[in-house]
């Protein structure tokens, strides 16, 4: 996992080759003015989803982890809290299991680990972070850029 500001993405950009790519993206559109949905930047390599999520409180929120793609997470308007749990640590999956299409399992598991990103922050998890999004309150815009692995 990274935690950053937009106006610092040096470092991230260092971690990924197409890492830039997503932060040149981002700095360079209004996101608040983009309507939800998908942003292709580099075909299935690179893409934006756009979304408006109602907040949820921390026991409704669903660790996830993602076997294909990393997350660049980056909350719009409104803060968002995450819940973190290292994926070697999980162990109660819901729901079926691995979803391919989508590439995301789900867990039961007790997250004990928060942190709270506000619009201008951004987090990026790895396939080992497990992370539990949407936490919070009210309608949350929010970014979530899948950069293949």
């Amino acid at each position: 996992m990274f935690i950053g500001s937009l106006e610092n993405t040096e470092r991230a950009e260092a971690l990924h080759p197409f890492f830039k790519k997503v932060f040149d993206y981002i700095k360079s559109h209004d996101l608040s003015r983009i309507p939800a949905g998908r942003i292709d930047i580099d075909g299935d390599n690179v893409w934006i989803s756009v979304s408006d999520v109602q907040g949820r409180e921390p026991e409704e929120a669903k660790i996830e982890t993602h076997d294909k793609y990393i997350d660049i997470q980056i909350p719009v308007s409104g803060s968002e809290t995450f819940g973190w749990q290292a994926r070697e640590l999980l162990t109660e999956r819901c729901g079926g299991g691995y979803d391919e299409k989508n590439d995301i399992t789900f867990y039961n598991d007790i997250t004990f680990f928060y942190f709270t990103l506000k619009p201008g922050d951004f987090g990026i998890f790895f396939a080992e972070d497990g992370h539990a999004p949407c936490i919070g309150h009210g309608l949350i815009k929010k970014v979530v850029a899948k950069v293949k692995l």
